[in-house]
């Protein structure tokens, strides 16, 4: 995600969604709301996802403060099924990167607190020293490098959103020129795909995309189905979920499908400690069963990579 060095980005993937985390994401609509939330990391998993061991190694190498805590605070974008969401009347936190999230703190012996944050306002807070780290679908790219250091733990797409039947044709990135395109603020997609986008409409000598700026995916896909956009370019497991828990819309694309990153402070010490976990974790029944929970089986990394720019 080639974005601002403070702003966040929101990553991909899509896949099929289970009949009853369909029904759950409708219920979602109507009881989730926002705010933060401290959870305790290992009692959020349940008894459907295993445990991980504890990685006495990797937690010797976790910085003194959190050693002393054994607290890892941990930012994540709103509500936006299935990366992250409330459970229905509450404000727990659930999802991909809340659950992965959770089996970092169990290998590393720490309980996970997680404060909800707006995408483009967590690396300004890990900046602030309110967040240990970042799990939230975020590309590493060479800007953000230069602030925070990263490990792969899944990979995702991009998938264009449209009015069901698709009356504007809209089959790709390049069919966007002269397009009324929703996205969200700080996203890889705004920062990256649009500029992308942009220099190919001009140099075909369309005009370029009119885009719109939203701080979740239900606000965008709102105006998608009032007609005031006529698409919504994000990450593809949210856009997918959408799709199929609203059928006026419909998925036209799926692209670019790259790995996703957790985040933490350069030079903060906790990159060791982590990347050594997520090898664990990667492999582990826990991370298949946590992907499986959401219909992501295919978000699925075998390799870790720590500082790997996309």
């Amino acid at each position: 995600m080639k974005t601002r060095i403070l702003t966040i980005t929101k990553a991909k993937a899509g896949f099929k969604i289970p009949a009853a985390a369909v029904a759950a994401a409708l219920l979602l609509s109507v009881t989730a709301c926002g705010g933060t939330t401290a959870t305790n990391g290992v009692a959020e998993l349940g008894s459907t996802v295993p445990t991980m061991a504890l990685n006495k190694a990797a937690a010797a190498d976790l910085p003194e403060s959190i050693k002393a805590s054994k607290i890892l605070i941990v930012a994540i974008p709103t509500n936006e099924p299935p990366t992250q969401f409330y459970k229905p009347g509450t404000q727990e936190m659930t999802g991909t990167n809340p659950d992965i999230a959770r089996l970092v703190g169990q290998a590393l012996g720490v309980n996970v607190e997680i404060k909800v944050s707006n995408f483009d306002s967590i690396i300004p807070g890990i900046a602030a020293g309110r967040y240990d780290m970042t799990v939230s679908s975020m590309t590493p790219t060479t800007q953000r490098m230069q602030v925070l250091d990263f490990v792969d733990y899944m990979q995702m797409g991009n998938s264009i959103a449209v009015p069901t039947g698709n009356p504007l044709g809209i089959k790709n990135q390049d069919d966007l020129c002269g397009k009324k395109v929703g996205l969200l603020t700080g996203s890889y997609q705004l920062t990256a795909n649009v500029p992308d986008a942009n220099a190919t409409c001009v140099k075909e000598g369309k005009p370029q995309l009119a885009t719109s700026e939203f701080q979740d995916t239900r606000q965008a896909i709102s105006a998608l189905t009032s007609g005031r956009l006529d698409a919504v370019l994000a990450d593809s497991p949210i856009m997918d979920f959408a799709a199929k828990s609203n059928p006026t819309i419909e998925i036209s694309s799926k692209y670019e499908f790259t790995p996703v990153g957790i985040g933490m402070p350069k030079d903060s010490g906790l990159i060791k400690a982590v990347s050594a976990v997520m090898v664990d974790i990667v492999k582990s029944d826990s991370y298949k069963a946590v992907l499986k929970k959401y219909g992501l089986e295919s978000s699925a990394i075998t390799d870790p990579r720590v500082n790997f720019a996309q």
